[in-house]
């Protein structure tokens, strides 16, 4: 699997499936639970277990005030790449995270042990959530939506995000992309067959599923802002302490997402993507050209997917 993993005091995993950009590293290297690994995953019918032993995160910007356990890993051992070191000889052998003029996709690599919060072997059990990651540049994603099964494998199947700034050579804006379960170029069969496997997994185990958008809010890129990860921190914590999964939740028009009212920690205007876009009707318009996206994407494998995902997990046109 294409994901991240970690785990809690209790015991509880969870898996985050993303695209590079996403925020798959960020998120999952939380002081409150243990990593279990930033990529590559196997779920068994034991267990999750990481079989990469190493950590590849973006570091452009990077902060021990924003992202503490990552900015503390990188010590003798691992390895930075496309980046510089403050020129200033009083600052010998310290990286310049600021510094983006060869690129701004920044990276660091380095093992596992490096990471304070790590679980050592990295295996967890089944898990109780599993998260997809967006980085949504429409702004029309809400911040998080708890899907239902047949959503869960249309949105598996779709692999949506937006290629942002250093995630590929000539990205200098967000660009709309797809990738079936969220790792298309490594996929020997039809996607429906690991969507029917993921949600099969899912139900045996009782994980919930749930969609959250990284990207853009109040406005889609060059009008609005992207989400601020406090806020995507405090969505996250909500769903491990099982506070989101009681919350009331209304059904959002035209994609179907089931949306809470309201997230502890979260501005309650941004849950609903159109109650703070100043443009109500560009609103209208770009969620009608996203779901029109979707559904030009989801044509690829539709001959192999059941009627039923595509009618109960897919947008509607008709709205």
């Amino acid at each position: 699997m294409h994901c991240s993993a970690n785990i809690g005091i209790e015991g509880d995993t969870t898996i985050l499936f993303g695209l590079s950009g996403t925020g798959k590293t960020t998120l999952s290297s939380d002081p409150k639970r243990s990593l279990i690994g930033d990529d590559e995953h196997v779920w068994t019918d034991t267990n999750v277990f990481n079989i990469e032993g190493g950590c590849y995160a973006k570091c452009d910007g990077l902060t021990r005030e924003k992202e503490p356990d990552i900015y503390d890993a990188i010590k003798f051992g691992a390895l930075v790449e496309n980046i510089k070191y403050y020129p200033d000889q009083n600052k010998r052998r310290a990286v310049n995270y600021f510094d983006t003029s060869l690129t701004q996709n920044t990276r660091v690599c380095y093992p596992l042990e490096h990471i304070k919060n790590v679980s050592i072997p990295a295996i967890g059990g089944h898990p109780k959530n599993v998260i997809f990651l967006t980085c949504d540049a429409a702004g029309i994603i809400p911040p998080v939506s708890k899907l239902t099964p047949e959503q869960a494998m249309y949105h598996f199947i779709s692999g949506y995000t937006s290629k942002v700034a250093g995630t590929e050579m000539g990205v200098t804006e967000p660009v709309p992309t797809f990738s079936a379960c969220f790792g298309e170029a490594f996929l020997p069969l039809h996607p429906y067959v690991y969507a029917e496997k993921l949600a099969e997994m899912c139900a045996k185990h009782g994980a919930k599923i749930w969609l959250i958008n990284t990207g853009w809010t109040r406005g889609p890129y060059g009008v609005g802002k992207r989400m601020s990860l406090t806020q995507t921190r405090a969505i996250i914590d909500s769903i491990h302490d099982d506070s989101l999964d009681m919350s009331k939740f209304e059904v959002m028009k035209r994609f179907g997402f089931q949306v809470p009212i309201t997230v502890f920690g979260v501005d309650p205007e941004i849950l609903r993507p159109i109650n703070c876009w100043p443009d109500k009707d560009l609103y209208t318009k770009n969620a009608k050209k996203l779901a029109e996206q979707f559904v030009k994407n989801f044509a690829r494998y539709a001959k192999g997917v059941p009627a039923d995902v595509i009618k109960k997990g897919g947008p509607d046109l008709n709205f």
